[in-house]
């Protein structure tokens, strides 16, 4: 039997990136000449083994066909006369279906080496539509290396979303690759690439209904809410290698496509109308409770912080409170962070000035620094201790706020 490395470890070590992951292809094995060996089986119908020693993965060659909608819709041919050339060409892109041999030589049968130089994801065959996870694949390639879709790879896209295979994608595979996209590079690539071939407004139809709505702003109202959310995950990228906060600055202003009477108040903001969306998305595609609750948060208080300087104390408190910011640094530096990349999501502004976020976070020191034990010594009333620590806290950021007027004048 042939043994060859394959896939990613090839592409990331052509484009100079640490190889984290290596997997490999057995051409002329059986499963029975597997096991004889000392490979671990990973299940009873899938033709991978685990290389005990390494922990590495060795997967026989193998042809597949489509039998049923989804990615489960397969029938795999493992026989040992499948060639290496018939196995990657099954692959989803051509840059990644390289091979290597024990000597070191890379099998390139469909230019992928080509299209990795250009910063091109071009499908290796038309059996690319039958599988609806390439689509989430190819937008998080995308936002990884910064590369485009080929135009004949696009077509193929939206024409998966048009004859419904997309919708076989299940909500767990869809935020394990959106989860991948937030750590990339260049996130907001991801949901573009996905928007472009149609697949956003089936997805995540709450981002898709940003678009064409205009921004209230007064810094470039002309730009519309959803071309202004991915500038906000950009920025948010720039900021922090932190998903959290990227996931709170895409779904920031999802409450901009309702209208007042959609089931709120009229005197209720988008930023309240945004809250009933963030969880119906995070409950529909099982977002883990932490991304929920700070971007709930974000969504919720973001124009407060636009506003720091012009708040009362008693507000301030309020946000740090219902932020859960107040004894959490972590948690307050995130908020503020999500805060600075809205301001910077706009053209123009992308390397903006922004104390707001500053001074969030120095009423947030100050009113975190107030000692409870001290103040609840002697009494007995616990109603009367909240109070009195309430009040010391709210006096706190009066303080803060008055060395600000003062620097001022």
């Amino acid at each position: 039997m042939d043994v060859y490395l394959v896939g990613g470890a090839i592409r990331d070590r052509l484009l100079g990136r640490q190889v984290l992951d290596r997997d490999w292809v057995v051409v002329g094995a059986t499963p029975e000449i597997m096991v004889e060996k000392g490979y671990q089986p990973v299940g009873k119908d899938f033709p991978v083994f685990i290389d005990k020693r390494s922990g590495e993965e060795y997967a026989l060659a193998r042809t597949e066909r489509k039998t049923a909608k989804g990615y489960q819709g397969f029938q795999f041919n493992a026989s040992a006369e499948i060639t290496l050339e018939q196995d990657l060409a099954r692959r989803d892109l051509t840059v990644n279906a390289m091979a290597e041999d024990v000597d070191g030589n890379i099998i390139d049968p469909y230019h992928g080496r080509r299209d990795l130089e250009a910063g091109v994801l071009r499908h290796v065959s038309d059996a690319f539509v039958e599988d609806p996870v390439r689509i989430l694949r190819t937008a998080r390639f995308a936002a990884r290396f910064k590369f485009t879709v080929a135009p004949e790879t696009m077509s193929l896209m939206r024409e998966m979303v048009q004859n419904g295979e997309v919708d076989a994608l299940v909500p767990e595979r869809v935020w394990a690759e959106m989860r991948k996209a937030l750590d990339t590079d260049a996130p907001q690539l991801f949901f573009s690439v996905l928007r472009e071939c149609g697949a956003l407004a089936r997805i995540l139809p709450e981002i898709e209904a940003l678009f064409g709505i205009p921004q209230t702003a007064k810094y470039h109202p002309e730009v519309d809410s959803g071309i202004h959310t991915l500038m906000v995950v950009e920025q948010a990228a720039r900021l922090t290698p932190d998903p959290l906060v990227r996931f709170a600055a895409l779904v920031h202003d999802l409450g901009k496509a309702r209208t007042p009477s959609d089931e709120l108040p009229s005197h209720r903001g988008h930023e309240q109308r945004g809250l009933p969306l963030i969880r119906d998305l995070c409950t529909r595609l099982r977002v883990p409770k932490k991304y929920q609750a700070l971007a709930l948060a974000v969504s919720e208080y973001h124009l407060h912080m636009h506003k720091m300087f012009e708040l009362r104390a008693k507000t301030v408190l309020e946000m740090l409170e219902k932020t859960r910011s107040l004894m959490d640094d972590e948690r307050a530096n995130r908020v503020a962070l999500c805060c600075l990349a809205d301001a910077r999501g706009r053209t123009g502004f992308e390397d903006r000035e922004y104390p707001q976020a500053e001074l969030f976070l120095k009423f947030q020191q100050a009113a975190k620094q107030v000692d409870a034990g001290s103040i609840a010594q002697g009494l007995s009333d616990g109603g009367l201790i909240q109070q009195r620590i309430h009040q010391a806290r709210i006096s706190a950021i009066k303080v803060v706020q008055k060395a600000i007027v003062r620097e001022a004048d």
